[in-house]
């Protein structure tokens, strides 16, 4: 059974630090594009950052130079490290695996940034 586990959200106060994770089972993780999204009420979900099977990776504008996505295949993980947090980035954060039509979703960590 494919599934991702996301951990590491909460509330944190503007200008401060998240790192999130996110653990991969049931599938060959080394193979997959790995991606953050976010999402708040009435939005669409949208990409924050992502790390392709070789490493490449890429990030919203919003969140260049303030964020790092990373992966480590040993572990079947990746992590998105958040730092100068705003309160627009207060969202549902959501892992996601990528294969060719295959897409899984993990259930998604809270992240409040408020003071």
């Amino acid at each position: 059974q494919v599934q991702l586990v996301e951990s590491g959200g909460g509330l944190v106060q503007p200008g401060g630090s998240l790192r999130l994770s996110c653990a991969a089972s049931g599938l060959t993780f080394r193979v997959y594009d790995m991606g953050w999204y976010r999402q708040t009420p009435g939005k669409q979900r949208e990409l924050v950052a992502g790390i392709s099977s070789g490493g490449s990776t890429n990030y919203a504008d919003s969140v260049k130079g303030r964020f790092t996505i990373s992966r480590d295949n040993a572990k079947n993980m990746v992590y998105l490290q958040m730092n100068s947090l705003k309160p627009e980035d207060t969202a549902v954060y959501f892992c996601n695996a990528g294969l060719l039509h295959l897409s899984v979703w993990g259930q998604g960590t809270q992240v409040t940034v408020s003071s």
